[in-house]
């Protein structure tokens, strides 16, 4: 009766085991799908968020070259007024065309102090950075969790559970083929 009690409570060691090892794969491949939507995700944030502020940069660089031309306009005006000759004519354009360059400006200012293209093109080129960088932490992620169901599949007893029960396959980490081009080195695999 002993033998029929320990032989049992192998099978049901060997079950539980045979159990954890399926479940473990599962678990795994699930969240190399969940690291990998997370690497789509910040991609298709990137591609939602850049072309945004590249639309409000380029705006506020036109926006300035206006007001740019306005300023050289209205120097010009400036010089061609004469102190020898009195043109009230000249004279009122002049004034009327620096109120309007002058309320345009007091009116960004007093809205954006702090506005100018360059500072926005800088914010544009930290958020592109910022933005590879999470892509980078998201690619990192994925391939961590390639690596963990590989191994998974791959070492002894759980590849024996996945040839017979779950049956998948080995999976590609990400590469970049471009960025790869750039190394001497080659691991020999």
């Amino acid at each position: 009766m002993n033998t029929y009690l320990v032989a049992g409570i192998a099978l049901v060691v060997v079950i539980v085991a045979i159990i954890a090892i399926y479940n473990s794969i599962i678990k795994n491949k699930n969240a190399i799908e969940r690291a990998w939507a997370g690497v789509i995700t910040q991609e298709r944030q990137k591609n939602q968020i850049l072309p945004a502020i590249e639309d409000v940069a380029e705006e506020y660089k036109t926006y300035e070259q206006g007001i740019l031309k306005e300023i050289v306009s209205l120097r010009a005006g400036l010089s061609a007024l004469s102190v020898d000759e009195i043109d009230i004519n000249k004279v009122t354009q002049v004034e009327s065309r620096m109120s309007a360059i002058t309320d345009q400006l007091n009116v960004v200012v007093e809205a954006y102090p702090e506005l100018k293209s360059a500072e926005l093109m800088q914010n544009l080129m930290r958020e592109i950075s910022e933005q590879q960088e999470n892509i980078g932490a998201a690619i990192q992620i994925f391939n961590r969790n390639v690596e963990i169901f590989n191994n998974g599949i791959e070492t002894f007893p759980a590849s024996i559970v996945n040839g017979i029960l779950n049956r998948e396959e080995k999976i590609t980490p990400f590469y970049d083929s471009v960025a790869a081009a750039g190394f001497e080195y080659k691991p020999q695999f």
